[in-house]
């Protein structure tokens, strides 16, 4: 019955967050490039937001994405969709990286961030295929040192393909997050340990790294 209890309660949650899902309107004066160029237009029939890496900027994992300000989120449901094509100058090691950053301090020096590799989906190598999915912790935890350390405890695989879109659900509460990739209701990635704690709160943003053309749509926030 106990059990019982706590299923129909996490249904209950799960209804309520999806009743009161905030939709974003991606407009200029509510968005701030930082670390890269942004323009807003449309790909494939949907308003989107066009997101490239600074080229300067050469180290991974860094602040590169377009923070969407007035929102201060801690806990709650980020849903997008998103889509990366390879750039026409993209450097062999490019893999597509696109993600969504969050809780992001005011001064963006810190921040949680949950990114794709769509090319890995598919590649033949397997351990390739391992590394499709990646959370990373700014600054202190790029994925280099996370995958150093605790080997395949911060990736993992699920199906996808670059040049298509594909729908992002992050759910986070306290130190814990959950990814969910299209319609799945399994999290293909589980994060149990937010490396800046259950405390902190911020900005979202939408992020890219090197050799990528990144385009989101249909941002929804819930808290």
């Amino acid at each position: 019955m106990e059990s019982m209890k706590l299923l129909m309660t996490g249904f209950l949650t799960i209804y309520a967050l999806q009743l009161h899902a905030q939709a974003i309107k991606l407009e200029k004066n509510n968005l701030e490039p930082v670390g890269v160029d942004m323009s807003i237009g449309s790909d494939m029939g949907k308003e989107t937001i066009k997101v490239t890496k600074h080229p300067e900027i050469t180290a991974v994992d860094q602040p590169t994405f377009v923070r969407i300000n007035g929102i201060d989120f801690k806990n709650g449901t980020i849903e997008v969709k998103v889509l990366s094509k390879l750039a026409p100058d993209a450097p062999e090691h490019a893999r597509g990286f696109i993600g969504i950053a969050f809780r992001i301090s005011e001064d963006n020096s810190k921040f949680e961030c949950i990114y794709l590799r769509p090319t890995n989906a598919r590649a033949e190598d397997q351990l390739r295929r391992n590394h499709t999915l990646q959370y990373f912790s700014y600054p202190d935890y790029p994925y280099t040192r996370l995958r150093q350390e605790t080997p395949e405890k911060y990736e993992s695989y699920t199906d996808m393909a670059i040049n298509e879109w594909i729908k992002i659900k992050i759910v986070i509460r306290e130190a814990r997050a959950q990814l969910f990739i299209n319609e799945s209701t399994q999290p293909c990635l589980i994060v149990n340990d937010l490396k800046h704690g259950a405390d902190q709160s911020g900005a979202i943003g939408l992020w890219v790294d090197v050799g990528t053309e990144g385009y989101f749509s249909d941002v929804k926030v819930s808290e």
